[in-house]
């Protein structure tokens, strides 16, 4: 938003309550690796406009993402591709593949969210694969979860290895604050400061506020607060050139504390400096019980929050000059794609 309307002309000021830039696309350097700080993030799209666009900001390099499941003591492709399901049965052909699953599905009512798993994918992939993974990730038995929280899991019958189809992929030479840099070019910046406590005199000095910050917390949780996820690492520096030899494994098994591993040197493939340093930066990732003192970072969006969410768009309607925006003001999802293509139409508009 910055970036666009100072190219249509306006002043702008932009107020940070963290004291760097970027969000969770914040990016910090350690022993000369970039570390993803709010966990790793690739920039991926179909939308060849947005593409060309961070292109004419940044240098990318292009990186195909691809991680891992680690099971017992066998690993295995992350999204559920012919690797996949031969590494769990031994079939080889996309034929053999369909009909293994195909005899698996659950086929009755769907009750509940392991109902629904096992309608997309049946009981082996289900089981080994996600089971555990949800109930980690949402602290809760999978029976007692509704079914909406899975909308559809793709089976991909082709030897593939990737985890995102779009066209477009990559990562910014100089890691994400180079691309925030340049968006923020020749803007004022306040850090450390919570919009929040002096939201009346911050809101006097504009005429168009963009609030990114959660929409409940804006309106001072008059219609109850809302339910968000949050993560944490666990950060490690070790004195060897590679650890696991990838950017990701996953770990799906409920018996096992974190749900994945992640080695940032990998995320710079093409960066020879990086790739011979006899250092390398891991962390653990857990999933974390959420409450104020903690960063959200995902909206949970079950049916209560939704209503929830929907009482405090009422409101937001009414404001005449504060526009809600991004995954915490809309409590949903967004990838940086999303986030850049809904701006453009916004302005194009």
């Amino acid at each position: 938003f910055n970036y666009f309307a100072k190219k249509a002309g306006k002043k702008t000021l932009v107020i940070e309550k963290r004291n760097v830039t970027g969000g969770n696309l914040y990016c910090e350097k350690i022993d000369d690796i970039f570390v993803h700080k709010y966990g790793p993030h690739i920039f991926h799209t179909n939308n060849k406009t947005i593409w060309d666009f961070v292109n004419t900001l940044v240098e990318f390099t292009p990186f195909n993402y691809q991680p891992l499941s680690k099971v017992k003591k066998k690993l295995y492709n992350h999204q559920f591709t012919m690797w996949t399901f031969n590494q769990l049965w031994g079939v080889t052909t996309p034929e053999q593949a369909r009909k293994k699953i195909n005899k698996q599905k659950h086929r009755g009512e769907i009750y509940d969210l392991q109902d629904q798993g096992r309608s997309f994918v049946g009981k082996d992939i289900y089981k080994t694969f996600l089971k555990g993974y949800i109930q980690k990730e949402w602290k809760r038995d999978d029976e007692d979860l509704p079914p909406f929280i899975i909308p559809y899991l793709p089976t991909i019958y082709r030897y593939d290895t990737s985890y995102f189809n779009d066209t477009y992929q990559g990562i910014p030479v100089g890691c994400y604050n180079a691309l925030i840099d340049k968006l923020l070019n020749d803007t004022e910046v306040i850090l450390n400061v919570d919009f929040l406590k002096n939201k009346e005199n911050y809101t006097k000095l504009a005429d168009k506020i963009i609030y990114t910050g959660k929409i409940d917390e804006f309106y001072n949780y008059v219609n109850t607060p809302l339910e968000y996820r949050t993560v944490k690492w666990d950060m490690k520096v070790l004195n060897k050139d590679n650890f696991q030899g990838t950017t990701v494994i996953h770990y799906p098994e409920k018996k096992i504390p974190y749900i994945r591993v992640i080695e940032y040197k990998h995320f710079e493939p093409y960066n020879k400096e990086v790739q011979k340093k006899n250092k390398t930066v891991v962390s653990y990732e857990y999933v974390d019980d959420w409450n104020e003192d903690k960063e959200a970072l995902y909206p949970i969006n079950d049916q209560r929050n939704n209503n929830v969410y929907l009482k405090y768009t009422e409101l937001a309607e009414k404001e005449k000059k504060i526009i809600f925006k991004g995954r915490l003001a809309e409590y949903k999802y967004y990838t940086m794609a999303d986030v850049f293509e809904d701006v453009m139409n916004y302005f194009a508009k």
